[in-house]
């Protein structure tokens, strides 16, 4: 695919790095296919060769991009992706459609991981803990509807599932949170557009007050059971099948 609808970039090689690895992980170029030459970008953005130069460094380093001399540049599959690079959790931020693949690899981990973590934290959770999911349910409430504010919704949303992790006081777990966060990010907001075209979010919500009130109930086995819920539902919402049968 060319560059021609690429509107230029502002600031250096980072900068280029940043819009050319958006536009990979979008799924503008596809697994396996050439990705265009050094000379080509240079004269479309108006750039040196050194800063195209520099930038696919950058995407290479992440797992993007796979240089070979004779063969030129290839996008790599979504499964070589570095996607816990701190790089691309920068590039994933606010991103609108992640690339199709990545979204079901992104949901099939928290499909197995957050309803682990989640029971943990009913185990763990200190008053501190309770306070933050319960401020971030609040505002998720206060948003759910309201003209305008999908993206505050969303912040609170992300805000409920840190907690989580953030609860299961378990020193990995607590940084895996961070380190998902733009990717969390990413589907929180590519799941809300079709949820708030459905039932609006009162399913999605009670999803969440239940998993808030398992772990304050300290019931790990409901937490767990309440978390998958959720992520059922996030599924759905993405037109993914997790292989359960939904409620």
């Amino acid at each position: 695919m060319s560059l021609d609808d690429l509107l230029p970039h502002q600031g250096g090689a980072d900068a280029l790095a940043r819009l050319l690895a958006r536009e990979l992980l979008g799924g503008r170029w596809r697994p396996g296919e050439t990705f265009p030459k050094e000379l080509d970008i240079a004269a479309h953005f108006g750039v040196s060769r050194n800063q195209v130069r520099n930038a696919l460094t950058s995407l290479t380093a992440a797992g993007l991009l796979e240089r070979t001399a004779g063969r030129g540049t290839q996008v790599r599959e979504v499964g070589e992706w570095h996607l816990l690079d701190p790089q691309m959790s920068d590039w994933l931020v606010g991103l609108e459609r992640p690339q199709p693949q990545l979204v079901r690899e992104l949901l099939a981990f928290r499909y197995s991981a957050e309803p682990v973590v989640a029971e943990l934290a009913a185990r763990a959770a200190d008053v501190d803990d309770l306070t933050r999911l319960e401020a971030a349910l609040h505002g998720m409430v206060e948003t759910a509807e309201a003209p305008g504010l999908a993206g505050r919704h969303a912040e609170h949303d992300v805000a409920f599932h840190e907690a989580i992790y953030d609860a299961s006081h378990n020193l990995i777990w607590r940084q895996m949170g961070h380190l998902l966060r733009p990717s969390i990010i990413a589907l929180v907001q590519h799941s809300q557009r079709p949820a708030r075209g459905d039932d609006g979010l009162s399913d999605s919500l009670a999803r969440h007050r239940a998993v808030f009130e398992a772990i304050k109930g300290g019931d790990g086995p409901g937490a767990a059971r309440a978390a998958r819920e959720v992520l059922r539902r996030t599924a759905r919402d993405l037109g993914i099948d997790t292989g359960d049968s939904d409620t």
